[in-house]
């Protein structure tokens, strides 16, 4: 039956300058076929470097999820212990998620604290082999103060459950230079050589001052 299935590939990348979204079929909010498993896959590359933020959107589980990003496959350190709890988080609520390089592989991980289970938008990843996303292109939502970005639903139980993928809804966009707690990445080496000459260039100029007065 698994083989049966045509999974059709759906390429996510950064919008609003970090992502762009391209679908086979045009998408919509809340997953139209529920009650079907989601035949599409979904991968998201980063095109460009900086930090990646998520919305908490909604929540339909009885069971407590929270949500990690993974690039390249590590979790990053800002979301290692799971964040956005869907049953103490409100529509709204933003974290950031870590920060990512341009070409950089990125997946999302389901941490069920009820089950032990962790489902991966990757479903290669899963020990069911099945496909716990459903992603689609967000315009934002003033009202919930959520900006555009790319909308992600994940279903929580083995096997897919109700395939409803509404049991963790985020919102991820684009990144922000601005966090108050933001962690600037070292510098490459080229920057130091930069920094040298300059400081070279600024006490010869200090020097050749004084030699003229």
């Amino acid at each position: 039956m698994k083989n049966s299935l045509r999974l059709m590939a759906v390429s996510l990348v950064l919008c609003s300058g970090l992502f762009s979204i391209t679908h086979a079929k045009a998408a919509a909010i809340p997953y139209a076929d529920e009650g079907t498993l989601v035949l599409n896959t979904y991968t998201f590359t980063a095109t460009t470097t900086g930090y990646i933020g998520a919305y908490f959107q909604s929540s339909s589980a009885s069971y407590t999820n929270t949500l990690s990003l993974l690039v390249n496959g590590v979790v990053t350190p800002e979301s290692s212990a799971g964040v956005l709890n869907n049953q103490t988080s409100s529509v709204g609520d933003y974290v950031n998620l870590g920060y990512v390089s341009a070409g950089d592989v990125l997946s999302f991980q389901l941490n069920v604290l009820d089950t032990g289970d962790i489902w991966n938008s990757n479903s290669a990843f899963n020990v069911d082999g099945t496909n716990h996303i459903y992603s689609a292109a967000f315009s934002g939502d003033t009202a919930l103060g959520i900006p555009a970005g790319t909308y992600v639903g994940f279903e929580d139980l083995y096997g897919g459950g109700d395939f409803d993928y509404n049991d963790e809804a985020f919102v991820f966009t684009n990144v922000s230079t601005s966090l108050a707690n933001h962690v600037s990445p070292v510098p490459e080496p080229e920057a130091y050589a930069m920094l040298l000459i300059g400081l070279g260039l600024i006490g010869f100029t200090v020097r050749s001052r004084k030699t003229n007065a």
